[in-house]
């Protein structure tokens, strides 16, 4: 662990310092020990990513604003893009060696029942019936038959299973399956299950607290996903000054840029054109503010390699001996 991860200067501090209004020293036990593989603790993310106009918008401006991206990510589903369009995003972003997340298949709230209606949710998007876990398959066989490597799942079912699919080599043994914020986990013993059930990036909920996550860290090293400005649906919350805390905490961490205060846009559609490519071009200007916070915090300098993309070793549960 580098001298930048353990020692990054808070918002305030010298002012407040100097005002005697300084905070408690940082405690070093609180900081994760885990990198991503090949080194660097945090890694970026820009969501919401519709289709291929979307996409040439986000890398023309990441290459305007010089904001790095390691992931790009989809929220509508792989049944909502053709095979063409599929093909056209896996080769952008496979021209700038950045990872392409699709969402897979049918999920509870979509679906014709009611109980996601209800006051409780129900079972939120989880897949509902064995249809709807074959729906998710049929998407992710469909995904990586076209180039994408990554997938992002919302039922732990559809999550074991496509583990289970990529061991047995029904999908690449290299695809990543990352867990949506919609079912993220909230405590270290559910987020060690996701990792033993074949996550290879978790989605944690954006109002986890600091020591949320160094709970999380003395249990797991898989990688974690965080809004540092979530979708009003997810909350809306902003952590914009807290991201070099957040990745002394939480590292390996993908910060994740997403947007408040943004009509949502799923499942996606041409109708939605103009404000999926405004908001598209916005959360890579958000990107390019949280980096510049980093910077001026001295915190920016433990970037992970741009193009990797591999969360490194986990703990799996095993899968030799599953039968359903």
């Amino acid at each position: 662990m580098t001298d930048t991860a353990t020692a990054a200067r808070r918002p305030g501090e010298q002012a407040l310092s100097a005002l005697g209004l300084g905070a408690p020293a940082l405690d070093p036990a609180d900081a994760s020990p885990h990198t991503f593989p090949g080194g660097g603790r945090w890694r970026t993310e820009v969501p919401s990513c519709e289709g291929p106009e979307a996409l040439a918008v986000i890398l023309k401006e990441s290459s305007r604003l010089d904001v790095p991206i390691h992931r790009i990510s989809q929220g509508s589903g792989v049944w909502m893009l053709t095979d063409s369009e599929i093909t056209e995003m896996v080769e952008a972003s496979g021209e700038r060696d950045i990872e392409l997340c699709l969402f897979t298949g049918p999920r509870g709230t979509w679906d014709i029942g009611g109980s996601v209606r209800s006051d409780s949710r129900g079972g939120g998007l989880r897949a509902r019936g064995h249809d709807a876990v074959a729906g998710c398959v049929e998407d992710a066989v469909r995904a990586t038959e076209l180039g994408v490597k990554c997938l992002l799942v919302a039922d732990e079912g559809v999550l074991w299973t496509l583990h289970r699919a990529r061991t047995a080599g029904i999908i690449p043994a290299d695809t990543t399956l990352k867990v949506s914020a919609l079912i993220g986990p909230v405590n270290p013993a559910a987020y060690a299950v996701f990792e033993r059930l074949g996550a290879d990036s978790l989605n944690v909920p954006s109002d986890l607290t600091l020591d949320h996550l160094t709970e999380i860290r003395r249990v797991s090293a898989a990688p974690m996903d965080m809004y540092i400005e979530a979708p009003d649906d997810l909350g809306g919350y902003i952590r914009m000054y807290e991201v070099a805390e957040l990745i002394r905490r939480g590292a390996p961490l993908y910060l994740k840029f997403g947007l408040s205060k943004a009509p949502g846009i799923y499942p996606w559609g041409t109708h939605l054109r103009d404000v999926t490519l405004d908001t598209a071009r916005e959360r890579v200007r958000r990107g390019r503010l949280a980096l510049d916070l980093l910077a001026r915090h001295g915190a920016d300098g433990d970037m992970a390699p741009l193009g990797s993309r591999l969360p490194g070793a986990l703990n799996r549960f095993p899968t030799e001996t599953a039968t359903g």
